[in-house]
């Protein structure tokens, strides 16, 4: 009668054990998918730029340090190999979609170009593409939230430090996005309520 509950709870414990493990699998698993969820929606808008850019330099007058900028930060991403390096590709892509934003923002000073449906689609493009950029980084956080819970607690931390799964780090936010806008209301006292 001994041997069969030793057996049987032998049998539990491997039973635990395989469970534990397949769930860190999974976990870690989940957390590489929404990287590569990252990556696909960076190389979408690596491959919206040029577009967007030659669609720009038609328009003579338009502000060409600025798209040399864009071009400079996409040829940096495409040279950074986002498996090894992580935070140097996010760090140039948060430059890059500021970058953006501020190319969005000086179009407005060019009707010409402003109405151009080109240029106008592909920036529509590039906005749904930058929303999804965010989405999936909040997505790879929220995985890694997971993984690491996971592999913080106990029984699973046993299983986890045997096969060395290790604690995957946060997107972070830039400093710079973190900072409160400046309002001045100043600009607002011509209007009446």
């Amino acid at each position: 009668m001994g041997i069969i509950i030793a057996l049987v709870v032998i049998a539990i414990l491997v039973i635990a054990y395989i469970s534990i493990y397949n769930g860190l699998i999974r976990l870690r698993t989940y957390v590489d998918e929404s990287w590569s969820q990252i990556d696909v929606q960076l190389k979408r808008r690596n491959d919206l730029i040029p577009n967007l850019i030659s669609t720009a330099k038609g328009y003579a007058n338009y502000e060409q340090e600025t798209l040399a900028k864009v071009t400079e930060l996409r040829n940096q991403m495409l040279s950074i190999d986002g498996n090894v390096d992580r935070d140097k590709l996010m760090q140039v892509s948060d430059q890059l979609s500021g970058t953006l934003k501020s190319m969005f923002a000086v179009a407005e000073n060019y009707p010409d170009l402003k109405a151009d449906t080109h240029f106008q689609e592909l920036m529509e493009e590039l906005t749904n593409t930058e929303n999804k950029i965010a989405y999936s980084r909040q997505l790879y956080n929220s995985s890694v939230a997971k993984y690491d819970m996971q592999i913080n607690t106990f029984p699973s931390n046993l299983v986890a430090g045997i096969h060395h799964f290790t604690k995957r780090e946060y997107l972070e936010v830039p400093e710079a996005e973190k900072q409160a806008p400046q309002v001045n209301f100043d600009e607002f006292k011509g209007f009446n309520k």
